[in-house]
């Protein structure tokens, strides 16, 4: 039997434990620089298997919010470090995962005040920017009704933005990348028949054009941490298959889309394939990523896969030995819950989540929840 404490060994960076700390953005970078704060948030959770970090912006036009640390900077790039170097000494091992959020922004988050880009002028129906006021308060506002079709010149950059994002993750000391391709962001929305009706090779039908910008960013990624001494095993992908969140319908034909960019990752010897379920996270019904289509994944992608939404240790456990995952991603309950590995694997109780400091700023919610007995 698989459990939770179990090792496990990805492309050579030795995990402890098969608990992921998930992705989570928590706004607490006002001037987009990671920085003690940061460093201290993510040393806490170091026992976790892998820590993903949270999203981080691969250029000025990819972030979606105001308080999150972008590595496009060399100032960027100095205070991750920072963060890469406390989780290490605390024993752990994290990647970073680039972002790009597309069509969910604001014009005030982009440089010249120009509109967000996504794969058309379609705007979400849903999606909120945080932005801080004239007085330096902040808050969220819903995102640009009024987004902009990238063009090919626009494609090329957005993907020379992600190889150059991944190159800084190596610098900045991270033991690899994660790229964000779910939740309704710019990857998501190629993938997506629904949203990317573009009539040239970037989009609309056949199914290819829609994956041509996934996996020419998957391509350039490789290319960018193989220049920096990195293989392609310390790349991951991470994909929503049946996620609706930021208006992203499902569609017709969605389980062989999926399938087919499974094969193209494998093919492409990435090291980890990591699927974000939100049937349990959304407040709106949302379907579950059917059992068979987990199945034709595993199928086509043999590699390390994490299961992120709505776990307890018990689906947790279930998953690992049914052999539909590998490690399984906790989002929330590390927020609240530093030593969470320990307290899954002694069945302790978990402490409760204080939402209104969620996204507050400073350390009240961030860094001031106790391990267990502390």
């Amino acid at each position: 039997m698989v459990s939770l404490a179990d090792p496990l060994d990805l492309a050579g960076l030795a995990l402890p434990n098969r608990v992921v700390m998930a992705p989570m953005t928590r706004l607490r970078a006002p001037d987009q620089v990671a920085d003690e704060l940061i460093a201290e948030y993510y040393a806490q959770r170091a026992s976790a298997g892998l820590i993903v970090s949270e999203g981080v912006p691969v250029s000025a036009a990819a972030r979606g919010h105001a308080a999150v640390p972008g590595i496009h900077r060399p100032r960027q790039v100095a205070g991750w470090r920072g963060v890469t170097e406390a989780v290490h000494a605390a024993g752990g091992r994290i990647v970073a995962q680039l972002w790009h959020v597309g069509r969910l922004s604001h014009p005030a988050l982009q440089p010249g005040g120009a509109a967000p880009a996504g794969p058309t002028d379609a705007p979400a129906a849903e999606g909120r920017s945080f932005l801080f006021d004239d007085d330096g308060v902040g808050g969220f506002v819903p995102v640009t009704a009024s987004p902009r079709a990238l063009d090919a010149a626009g494609i090329a950059q957005v993907i020379a933005d992600f190889a150059a994002a991944a190159g800084n993750a190596v610098d900045a000391g991270f033991d690899g990348v994660e790229i964000h391709g779910a939740n309704g962001y710019l990857i998501h929305q190629f993938l997506n028949a629904a949203v990317n009706d573009r009539e040239d090779e970037w989009g609309g039908e056949p199914m290819a054009n829609r994956l041509r910008l996934p996996l020419a960013i998957v391509d350039a990624v490789i290319g960018a941490v193989a220049a920096k001494g990195l293989g392609p095993g310390r790349v991951g992908f991470r994909a929503s298959p049946y996620g609706t969140a930021h208006d992203m319908p499902l569609y017709p034909g969605i389980e062989i889309s999926y399938r087919t960019l499974a094969a193209e990752l494998s093919a492409r010897r990435v090291g980890f394939l990591h699927l974000a379920d939100q049937s349990t996270t959304r407040a709106e019904p949302t379907m579950a990523i059917p059992a068979d289509v987990l199945a034709m994944v595993r199928e086509e992608f043999p590699g390390p896969l994490i299961l992120t939404g709505g776990m307890d240790r018990a689906r947790a456990e279930a998953a690992l030995d049914s052999g539909v995952a590998d490690l399984i991603g906790f989002g929330r309950p590390f927020i609240a819950n530093p030593d969470l590995p320990r307290r899954l694997l002694e069945d302790l109780p978990l402490a409760e989540v204080h939402q209104d400091t969620v996204y507050a700023q400073g350390p009240e919610g961030y860094v001031d929840y106790p391990a267990y007995g502390g």
